[in-house]
């Protein structure tokens, strides 16, 4: 699933393209791309169509388009989803899977916004913006906590409220109402730069590590953003069908058996929470058994 890096580079693309933008034609190709939006394809469809993008929007992993009405189309990327651009001043562009086609936009400019969903888990719905600690958010997003790259993160206050929670960190960087943005692959990152195993319970944790871990994790999900955030598969890609490179700077995520880059040590991959979970065990030890 895209995280924050992958989610905000999305974002930027949108913003430079379809910000001040009409929608004049719309297509539902698959039910499931609309099925969070409670009033089905048809009103979707009618109520976007004519519909002026004002600018877009983003809180952890999740992604918007504000309207001129004061609304706004949440996308759900979900596993695979992919909003993809083609336009005559982009230049040639990768035409989308037809197959995997779920929605089509045309653009008062020529521009075709397509979202494109392999493994339809993804999809787009209209919502009321609500004013919540001193942000405008669409309804379905309100009660997502900030992200360690938003200007008003708080490190303190969620220092303290990790502090008092008697589970795993790894869990609590997961959890994205404690602090969003962060998924597998970059709670993975944050942990190996602070030398911090996973399964340490967040108590346990001094205030001291717990705030150079959110800075671990701050750091890392900038220098990803600055390489077009992390690509395994072509189901991640930008607005331009581009995947980015920062798979290839990872330090911990998907290099078990390799020496690690710090110590030389040979990486190892354990189980947690259904995922898998990359870590050095000498520089992250695991916690004593009680």
């Amino acid at each position: 699933m895209p995280e924050l890096p992958e989610v905000e580079v999305v974002r930027r693309g949108l913003q430079e393209h379809v910000a001040n933008r009409t929608i004049t034609a719309i297509r539902v190709q698959h039910p499931r791309a609309v099925r969070r939006h409670a009033l089905g394809a048809a009103d979707l469809t009618a109520r976007l169509l004519g519909a002026r993008i004002t600018g877009t929007g983003r809180r952890g992993k999740y992604l918007w388009l504000t309207l001129a009405d004061e609304t706004a189309l949440v996308v759900h990327l979900g596993m695979s989803g992919q909003m993809l651009l083609s336009a005559p001043e982009m230049g040639s562009q990768p035409q989308p899977d037809a197959k995997h086609l779920r929605i089509a936009a045309l653009l008062d400019d020529g521009t075709t916004l397509s979202f494109v969903d392999q493994r339809t888990f993804g999809g787009w719905q209209l919502a009321d913006i609500v004013h919540v600690g001193g942000t405008d958010l669409p309804t379905p997003v309100a009660h997502i906590a900030r992200d360690p790259l938003d200007p008003q993160f708080d490190r303190a206050a969620v220092v303290k409220l990790l502090r008092h929670k008697h589970s795993e960190i790894k869990r609590q960087l997961l959890d994205q109402q404690v602090v969003s943005g962060i998924g597998n692959i970059y709670a993975d990152e944050a942990l190996w730069r602070a030398k911090v195993h996973g399964t340490r319970v967040a108590a346990g944790l001094s205030t001291r590590k717990l705030a150079e871990l959110l800075d671990a994790a701050a750091e890392v999900m900038t220098d990803a953003l600055g390489q077009g955030g992390t690509s395994f598969d072509s189901l991640y890609v930008n607005v331009n069908g581009e995947s980015g490179y920062f798979e290839r700077s990872l330090d911990a995520y998907g290099r078990a058996g390799r020496p690690c880059r710090r110590c030389g040590a040979v990486m190892r991959r354990e189980k947690f929470m259904n995922r898998s979970s990359f870590y050095c065990p000498r520089c992250q030890p695991r916690p004593r058994a009680r």
